[in-house]
């Protein structure tokens, strides 16, 4: 990876869900802008990953430290408010509140004043659909909105969980577009199943096999690896 500096740092984390153990002794490190992309086969533990990062899941051993601060022992709601931002694989949006009031209450917990503008300057389309409800927004709107709530408290990292998945093909291009855009920012981190998107939007990449990382280097790299379709084949 390059000398910038990291905003997150994961050191021989172990972590799963009671006595059954997903991942295994993860060192990875995030820089403060850019898109790391995660890929995996189903079961690989990627969600589980952003699970562990966003306090979802305690660790069993290991560190994770953001923005200089150990978080193992930080609740979720503070790590939001010290700056990480989630959008679940799941719908992430209140389906019977309009675009304006699932973005409102984005911003909620945030003493400091939110980026409502320039979220819609990212989204031009939600900016259309401020008093709509959100359940009545196509699928690919309704990722929109998700990762819009997520960016109005001005998160210095973001977490992202297949934000493509289930979307039409012309707003997945649009999704990468502006998570070029926000590359330049934020640092985000991406787990995604659309490989070429992922590798084509991301700086660095980590390739999980079974809760360890099996392989890693700059995207361009990897995509050019004989051994990604190996840990990518069902």
């Amino acid at each position: 990876m390059s000398n910038e500096p990291s905003i997150l740092k994961l050191k021989d984390v172990d972590a799963g869900y009671g006595h059954s153990q997903i991942l295994f002794n993860l060192d990875m490190q995030f820089k403060i802008t850019g898109v790391t992309a995660i890929l995996g086969r189903n079961g690989a533990g990627k969600s589980t990953l952003l699970k562990t990062i966003f306090g979802e899941i305690i660790p069993s051993s290991g560190q994770i430290i953001f923005d200089k601060s150990d978080t193992n022992k930080e609740s979720s709601d503070k790590r939001i408010r010290r700056g990480m931002g989630y959008v679940p694989q799941d719908n992430a949006v209140f389906n019977k509140l309009t675009v304006h009031e699932n973005l409102i209450l984005g911003g909620a917990m945030f003493k400091k004043k939110s980026n409502l503008e320039m979220v819609l300057e990212f989204f031009p389309k939600l900016s259309h659909r401020l008093y709509q409800q959100a359940g009545t927004l196509s699928g690919g709107e309704r990722k929109m909105l998700a990762i819009s709530r997520s960016l109005i408290g001005k998160p210095k990292l973001l977490l992202l969980d297949e934000p493509t998945e289930g979307v039409w093909i012309g707003v997945i291009e649009e999704i990468a577009e502006i998570l070029q855009k926000l590359s330049k920012e934020v640092s985000v981190i991406l787990v995604e199943q659309h490989v070429e998107l992922a590798l084509r939007v991301s700086n660095y990449a980590y390739v999980m096999d079974r809760g360890i990382i099996a392989l890693q280097g700059d995207s361009k790299v990897i995509k050019k690896d004989p051994q990604l379709f190996r840990y990518l084949a069902p």
